[in-house]
């Protein structure tokens, strides 16, 4: 890979440890830790029009508090935001460390996450990745989510950069496909690849 003048971060599974086989494993003590039920609220939050969330038509507070109303969970949607941000947030200290030494030579760094505003918010602020990157391009602040074209374009044209200029490192395959239709540089991040990730930085 040549020629990188960004490195684009996903956050979710790259730059954290918080899915196991396909499964965010934040909520594995959900039930032990709420008295509610994992299922339910999992159907009630994911399994209609995510999108909607996704890229910021629903707030996701609005849709916590629903849930909260409906079950009847007395400490309110504010505290089941803060519980589930700080139970995700399982920082892999690999990937932290590259980012630290891409730091010291000065590249640019930037997240493109599909997270809805608060807990992209959460990220930049109390994780402190406001101040680790350029950028958070977070899918409920722009209106749209990867894989769209649209997400790309958009990053793109913020950076000001050529599409080949970016390597984005992701653990999405449909993610990967995309971006590199779009002209990025891509590394697909898995179990399997994490290790080649470091010799294909510009370090």
């Amino acid at each position: 890979m040549t020629d990188i003048k960004v490195i684009a971060w996903d956050f979710d599974g790259v730059l954290t440890r918080n899915i196991v086989d396909g499964r965010f494993i934040w909520a594995d003590d959900f039930e032990a830790d709420t008295g509610q039920s994992r299922e339910i609220f999992e159907e009630f939050i994911f399994g209609r029009d995510l999108d909607a969330i996704l890229t910021g038509r629903q707030d996701l507070r609005d849709r916590v508090e629903a849930w909260a109303k409906s079950v009847g969970y007395a400490p309110g949607p504010d505290a089941l935001l803060e519980y589930w941000f700080k139970k995700d947030a399982i920082l892999d200290p690999m990937t932290l460390g590259l980012m630290d030494r891409i730091a010291q030579k000065g590249l640019r760094q930037v997240l493109t996450t599909n997270n809805e505003n608060r807990r992209a918010t959460y990220i930049e602020n109390h994780l402190g990745f406001g101040a680790r990157v350029e950028h958070i391009f977070a899918s409920g602040r722009m209106g749209v989510a990867k894989p769209d074209t649209e997400y790309f374009r958009s990053v793109s044209t913020k950076l000001q950069v050529g599409a080949n200029e970016i390597l984005f490192i992701d653990d999405l395959a449909e993610n990967i496909s995309a971006a590199k239709a779009f002209g990025w540089q891509t590394m697909h991040f898995t179990d399997n690849t994490r290790d080649k990730l470091e010799g294909l930085l510009p370090l």
